[in-house]
């Protein structure tokens, strides 16, 4: 099934945009595993719509009700079930998108796979208001991460060309990474920020969208996790992180960097810490070598591309007449999702992580 993801620990999201409510399914979790509601609370909130002028004005509480797998704040081992309640939806706004395909969504892809029958209504089951749902599932996965010594974080690194200072891809903070991790706008330069909310309002006032780059590391985890060909740290995270709306481009350490570089300057010097640890003096790779973990932090950038709904005319398509049209997208939208994006990719990261841990686990016995 598509929207199902994971080998051991595996993740169902249901639901549309404009139906009763979303949701998923969390299945292969370890029993007895405590989780603090609040955390969860607050990575939702990062994610929720309608807090200031760079997300879009639909209000929704997403407030998660879970229905199984949960006794007196722990784990049952059964699956963990919850749903998220759609409480504030326009859909009329999306009647004239029924036959004149939206331009860089996926209504006419989705008519064609589906044959006309697939919900338009805010993006249906393409909606990234699915990714509520992620941002939960996440938000377990990392508290269990975080008892085995392992944090997982990140930043807006850039929109619309305003940049953010990068992580240190040699000694990444993990108190750093935890306490971007509890804010809406995560920067690491408060400058930045400004610039960036210069931006976004610059392209909200011109009724159009801007996007940008999403910067995120784990550290902690050990060395020799993960399998080389086809079934790697990047193959894994890669994979799930492109099942995240708007997504449109990864890289892993220096990335698309290594074009401008000599293998001299690419190669990561391996050295012995005074206590007897194995680093490298430089990460370039990403702290990932051959598909497998080497001990540094895992590091990693996601583009993320401008929202595909906007005020302004566009060219399309009718799909009943047959002809050329044009269209003016109604309904509440971002004019930049990076920040609110940001907590879904360190969710499907930690739950991702998790998967690849719980499935070597059980392989070693």
């Amino acid at each position: 099934m598509s929207s199902s993801i994971g080998t051991v620990v595996k993740c169902s999201v249901f639901g549309e945009s404009h139906g009763e409510a979303i949701g998923c399914v969390l299945d292969g979790l370890p029993a007895g595993e405590p989780i603090d509601m609040e955390e969860i609370y607050l990575q939702m909130g990062r994610r929720t719509p309608g807090f200031d002028r760079t997300s879009t004005p639909r209000k929704e509480s997403d407030t998660p009700h879970i229905l199984s797998g949960m006794l007196d704040g722990r784990t049952t081992g059964a699956p963990l079930a919850v749903i998220i309640k759609n409480e504030n939806v326009r859909s009329k706004d999306y009647g004239n998108i029924m036959s004149m395909p939206r331009p860089g969504h996926a209504d006419y892809t989705a008519h064609v796979r589906y044959d006309g029958y697939n919900d338009v209504r805010g993006g249906g089951h393409f909606s990234g208001r699915l990714t509520a749902a992620l941002v939960f599932a996440g938000a377990v996965c990392r508290q269990i991460l975080r008892r085995r010594g392992i944090s997982i974080g990140g930043h807006v690194l850039e929109i619309h060309g305003v940049r953010d200072l990068e992580l240190d891809p040699v000694n990444v903070d993990s108190k750093l990474l935890e306490d971007l991790a509890s804010r809406r706008f995560a920067v690491i330069d408060k400058a930045a920020e400004e610039k960036m909310r210069g931006e976004i309002e610059a392209a909200r006032k011109g009724q159009d969208s801007v996007g940008g780059i999403i910067e995120a590391a784990a550290v902690g985890l050990p060395a020799g996790i993960g399998s080389p060909m086809f079934d790697g740290i990047e193959n894994r995270l890669a994979a799930a992180l492109f099942g995240i709306p708007a997504i449109k481009g990864i890289e892993f350490g220096a990335g698309f960097g290594f074009a401008k570089m000599r293998g001299s300057e690419a190669n990561d010097p391996f050295e012995f810490t005074k206590g007897g640890e194995v680093v490298t003096t430089s990460n370039n790779n990403g702290g990932i070598l051959g598909g497998i973990t080497s001990g540094m932090p895992v590091i990693l950038r996601v583009v993320v591309k401008p929202t595909s709904s906007i005020s302004l005319p566009q060219r399309t398509i009718d799909l009943v007449t047959g002809k050329n049209a044009e269209l003016e997208v109604h309904g509440r939208h971002d004019p930049c999702i990076v920040p609110r994006a940001l907590p879904v990719v360190e969710s499907v990261m930690a739950l991702t992580l998790l998967d690849i841990l719980e499935t070597e686990a059980r392989i070693k016995g």
